[in-house]
């Protein structure tokens, strides 16, 4: 086992070194085999020292890991203000009822089921059964009209039985003489066309809506096109009217009699018609 030894200091070193040195100037240039044997014992001691280990870098202990996140619960979605047109659930049974057969009175075509609940604003499916309801209870009292149901629509017809009643209303009204006002007006419209309703209420002095729908019943008159102007329909008689009156054309039209208004008079009086 070897003996342990000091670690070599240099500074110790180059002090034993310059000490030999200044020993061999004092006895006046000693041997030089002197040096050699301070060389070889240097060389011995250094051979001798193992060489220094090198000490391993500090292992830096990691990181001290972060908590863990509780986890947050998702938020419920927050109920806003429900739209104006949400269904009313609590609507009176009676008052649907009664919006219902308003509905299909005034529509002229079939009307689906999505489209009246809608304007009633409840479930499709209330919609559903208050018209099975409805077509149920026409046909049980033998109403003078039926529900049906074409193609994806619902809508109100008269009853088979009742046909002859009205086929018979509706010849003896074709054969009823006209009005006077339904007269004058068909003049207006003659001698005007095509002319607005608005034009003719403002020569006439009157409303003309209801003698209209009785001319255009008849198949007098009929709508041609649009106003540019005021957006309103324009109105003109029809060929029933000239084979009515045993005419060709309008060209055939009799001058405008004394009794009737001048229509340029009528309509400087009344700038806005």
């Amino acid at each position: 086992m070897t003996e342990d030894r000091p670690p070599i200091s240099w500074d110790a070193l180059a002090a034993e070194l310059a000490a030999t040195r200044e020993e061999a100037e004092q006895r006046d240039g000693a041997d030089p085999a002197t040096w050699d044997a301070v060389a070889a014992e240097l060389a011995a001691r250094v051979a001798e020292r193992p060489a220094p280990v090198a000490e391993p870098a500090p292992v830096e202990e990691p990181a001290p890991l972060a908590p863990p996140v509780a986890a947050v619960p998702p938020r419920e979605p927050e109920h806003g203000p429900e739209p104006e047109d949400a269904p009313e659930p609590d609507l009176d049974p009676a008052a649907l009822r009664g919006g219902l057969e308003a509905l299909l009175f005034v529509v002229d075509t079939p009307v689906d089921e999505v489209t009246l609940a809608g304007a009633l604003r409840c479930p499709v499916p209330r919609v559903r059964t208050l018209l099975a309801e409805l077509a149920e209870d026409y046909d049980r009292r033998g109403a003078g009209i039926t529900l049906r149901r074409v193609g994806e629509g619902w809508r109100l017809y008269t009853r088979e039985e009742h046909a002859g009643v009205v086929e018979r209303y509706l010849v003896d009204g074709q054969r009823s003489r006209l009005t006077q006002a339904a007269l004058e007006t068909l003049a207006v419209i003659a001698y005007r066309q095509p002319v607005t309703r608005a034009r003719v209420s403002a020569i006439r002095g009157v409303g003309v809506d209801g003698v209209m729908r009785t001319l255009i019943s008849r198949g007098l008159v009929s709508e041609v096109g649009t106003d540019p102007d005021s957006g309103g329909g324009l109105y003109a008689t029809t060929p029933l009217f000239l084979e009515r009156l045993g005419l060709e054309s309008l060209d055939e039209l009799p001058e405008l009699g004394p009794l009737l208004p001048d229509p340029s008079a009528v309509l400087d009086e009344h700038p806005d018609a």
